[in-house]
């Protein structure tokens, strides 16, 4: 039978690692080509993993909630349809080191078996660990509470893997945090023809993590739901967000009638030509990329007492994902692309978030975000920012609204399309001045739209 490796992809450059979520198919079952075979999760994103070849997967090497490394083997697939195999392999037994009397080894194993290990609640933490990292912690024994106590080196003080490992080597340091130990000891032979009875005695006790409490509908009616993975890593990075940065917020309404009439007159050409349709999305995009360029003090993040200037313009778009959760995959180098350009990255990010086929680099590296919170008819919004970025910019709902219009003749009122900008920025590092001053520079330029312009 000819064995296909099925391994682990490439997902970009920053991404080393992934946790299994899910096998789709089960050892057996025939597998066609480019057809889904498991999902992955990493810290960001969950995406799927297709079969190269079409065949049976016939062996799986690594279980749900396993770390894997980029290029591992993950499964077998037999491509001439070869047996599958009964069943997933063993694990390799360890030799005991020291050889005692086999009754004494018994005796101890059912001790050892008997003391109940309590799972690791990773749910009532508010800081975010990786799956590694848990995966470690569970492994390794390693309390939420050790966890929490545990200085990290990574971004925003995460707890990495290093810190984990070298929290474990030296961990004979924290004699109230060790596992509780089982030794035995075996007796003396006694006169009689009697067989030793070991004595296990236990050093020292932990008590057991409290379990995971459960709320419960006082009325019997009242639906309990636990929130998915994507939403508990949201709402860390939300309560994260709140307490590392000072938001506040400035609001401008703007005129976007000439956009509005613009965009009428030529979507329908736009789509024939570039096969592509043209939403308010990137028109906004192109304004926010153009401002930024003026008042490049906004594109920065925060480490410490230093403030980091980027160099690129990298604007996130938040999305909405099937489930209803939130993602923000990162338009790259936004302020080189021409409209069209913008329309069909924001349309190719948009429709494969919607597709969850992201890939783990495309919603990294983001230097500033727009929200648009007049999909869902807000007026406006008053967004949180995404760290490790410093602001944040929310899109109202466009509405047509009586206006007082300036004229040469003297003013009078007519119908216009306006909306609402709502600018979220981190106090520490932007002031009033410069957070209000962007969000008008934006509203100058949509103000300003060419409504006679070329596409």
């Amino acid at each position: 039978m000819a064995k296909f490796e099925l391994k682990l992809p490439k997902m970009g450059e920053s991404v080393a690692e992934a946790t299994i979520t899910n096998w789709l198919k089960k050892v057996g079952e025939k597998i066609e080509a480019d057809e889904a075979v498991l999902e992955i999760a990493t810290d960001k994103v969950d995406s799927e993993v297709p079969s190269e070849v079409a065949g049976t997967l016939v062996e799986i090497l690594f279980q749900v909630d396993d770390v894997v490394k980029v290029g591992q083997t993950i499964g077998i697939i037999d491509t001439e349809g070869g047996s599958a195999s009964k069943e997933a392999p063993k694990a390799t037994e360890i030799p005991a080191s020291v050889e005692v009397i086999e009754k004494t080894m018994e005796v101890a194993k059912e001790a050892v078996q008997s003391t109940p290990t309590a799972p690791v609640d990773f749910s009532e933490s508010e800081k975010f660990f990786s799956p590694l990292v848990k995966n470690i912690a569970k492994e390794e024994g390693v309390s939420v509470a050790e966890l929490e106590r545990i200085s990290g080196t990574g971004k925003d003080n995460r707890v990495t893997k290093d810190d984990l490992l070298s929290y474990v080597k030296d961990r004979s340091a924290h004699p109230a945090a060790a596992a509780p130990k089982v030794e035995v000891v075996a007796e003396a032979p006694k006169t009689n023809a009697e067989t030793p009875v070991p004595k296990v005695v236990e050093t020292p006790k932990v008590e057991a993590a409290p379990e995971k409490k459960i709320p419960v509908s006082v009325n019997g009616q009242d639906e309990i739901i636990e929130m998915d993975r994507m939403r508990k890593l949201i709402s860390g990075y939300m309560v994260q967000s709140l307490q590392t940065s000072a938001h506040v917020q400035s609001f401008i309404e703007v005129d976007v009638t000439n956009i509005v009439n613009w965009r009428n007159k030529i979507k329908d050409a736009f789509q024939k030509r570039e096969g592509e349709k043209l939403t308010f999305t990137p028109i906004f995009m192109e304004a926010v990329a153009k401002a930024i360029k003026d008042f490049p003090m906004i594109n920065i993040s925060v480490e410490g007492d230093y403030i980091i200037k980027k160099k690129n313009i990298n604007l996130g778009m938040a999305a909405s994902l099937p489930n209803g959760n939130l993602i923000v995959p990162v338009i790259k180098n936004a302020d080189m692309l021409n409209l069209v350009g913008l329309t069909k990255t924001v349309n190719d990010l948009a429709n494969r978030a919607r597709n969850n086929q992201l890939k783990p680099d495309e919603i990294q590296g983001g230097t500033y975000t727009v929200t648009n919170v007049g999909t869902f008819g807000s007026v406006f919004g008053t967004p949180i920012i995404n760290q490790p970025q410093v602001a944040i910019l929310a899109l109202g709902a466009i509405r047509k609204v009586p206006a007082v219009i300036e004229a040469p003749s003297g003013d009078y009122i007519g119908i216009r399309h306006k909306m609402f900008l709502s600018h979220s920025y981190d106090h520490r590092v932007v002031d009033g001045s410069l957070g209000g001053q962007f969000v008008k520079r934006v509203a100058d330029y949509l103000e300003g739209f060419n409504e006679n312009r070329e596409y």
